[in-house]
């Protein structure tokens, strides 16, 4: 697969089959990531893979608890900005929109959605899972760094006919995370990551999120015609 067919056909995958992914291919992929760049070369990241009994183990400690759910144990750190502006809420607002509709989830109905949200902490049935961390003393730089490694993840699995998607939900039990993890005091969790083969029967993976024309976002100038 070139990198135009992994960019084209990488999506936020929500339905994973049970199939397990090899040890030696999620190295690989993150053997590769490392050349993601960085500022200063400082790879400023640390990853933590699970999968097997470990995934499980984290299921069932958190299985108990979704009832405290969306709040959970806060986060670490805010994910969307408070309040949040036009075009962004809109974008947001729809996108969110079309995968309830795609499971057939009436807006009106919060119980199903945060069913559905749940699923986020049993990683949509992937059998792997990945966590980011960084230190807190880090700045945007180094958030910058390791959303681009996250990226290059993303776009490697597909190499590997994975598909992947991409968890900040993780960060609502950032106190569970750190003794499941045993997370030194300096790091954080930035996201999770779920792993695996998608299931391409699954209607929640029959959408794609939209995306702006390019002139909505850049401008040029200079350019020879």
């Amino acid at each position: 697969m070139d990198i135009f067919d992994a960019v084209a056909s990488r999506y936020s995958c929500r339905a994973f089959l049970p199939t397990p992914v090899p040890e030696a291919i999620v190295r690989d992929i993150l053997a590769r990531a490392s050349r993601a760049p960085s500022a200063g070369n400082m790879q400023p990241w640390r990853i933590y893979a699970i999968a097997g009994a470990r995934v499980e183990a984290l299921k069932a400690l958190l299985a108990p608890r979704m009832n405290e759910l969306p709040k959970a144990e806060g986060g670490d750190y805010r994910i969307y900005p408070d309040p949040t502006e036009e075009p962004y809420r809109t974008r947001r607002f729809s996108v969110g929109e079309m995968l309830y509709q795609s499971i057939g989830v009436p807006r009106a109905d919060k119980p199903a959605r945060y069913r559905q949200y749940a699923r986020n902490f049993q990683f949509f049935g992937a059998p792997v899972g990945l966590f980011f961390a960084l230190d807190r003393s880090f700045g945007v730089a180094q958030w910058a760094d390791i959303g681009g490694l996250l990226q290059t993840v993303m776009l490697l699995a597909r190499g590997h006919r994975l598909h992947t998607c991409p968890q900040q939900a993780w960060v609502s039990w950032h106190r569970t995370m750190r003794t499941f993890l045993d997370l030194p005091d300096n790091l954080m969790i930035y996201s999770g990551l779920a792993l695996g083969y998608a299931d391409a029967a699954a209607p929640i993976n029959s959408w794609r999120s939209p995306r702006e024309p390019v002139d909505v976002f850049a401008s040029f100038s200079g350019f020879e015609r």
